[in-house]
């Protein structure tokens, strides 16, 4: 159920990347079609559903790009920096996301805000040993400077889940 499903706008453009569950639903309540079909089958009593891995929505829906000025989401941060400590670079995958928490570069005590630019991905250890400094006092060392996940973040996203899904290449038309 946690599988990724690229969804499309009705023109075939890539919009977004949910989770099974929501594509179904999309589905189910005939707002979209399935246009690839993943592994697997959804049961329930009266229906049984083939798992989505791609769909099109069927009212074209005007995408002005993602919100980035607003509360920064924990799942984007960690999609941003691909799993991956940003102080001592140990990779998880997307499933293991729960052993890392986010980190605020400036302590929020010191002024720091919540903002894409001030967080970071980061593993438990990493986490208590810099505790509530910046990462100069704490003697660490950030591997890559975090950025605002702006306009190309979306699509950064999108091609993070596509690089195991060789059945979206032909709905992708950016690297």
């Amino acid at each position: 159920m946690n599988e990724p499903v690229l969804v499309l706008n009705a023109s075939y453009e890539p919009l977004t990347v949910v989770p099974v569950r929501r594509a179904v639903v999309l589905v189910l309540t005939a707002a979209a079609e399935m246009l690839e079909h993943g592994e697997g089958v959804l049961r329930s009593p009266s229906i049984v559903v083939p798992s989505p891995s791609v769909v099109r929505l069927k009212r074209y829906i005007r995408a002005r790009g993602p919100r980035v000025n607003g509360e920064p989401s924990r799942q984007r941060v960690l999609q941003r920096d691909r799993y991956t400590c940003q102080y001592c670079g140990r990779r998880y995958s997307a499933r293991q996301a729960y052993y890392l928490t986010l980190d605020h570069v400036v302590p929020r005590a010191q002024g720091g805000r919540s903002i894409y630019d001030n967080l970071v991905a980061c593993c438990l250890a990493c986490n208590q040993r810099k505790g509530n400094r910046t990462p100069e006092a704490a003697g660490m060392r950030l591997l890559k400077k975090p950025v605002s996940f702006g306009f190309f973040g979306h699509q950064q996203v999108i091609t993070y889940y596509a690089q195991h899904r060789p059945d979206w290449a032909k709905y992708l038309f950016f690297n």
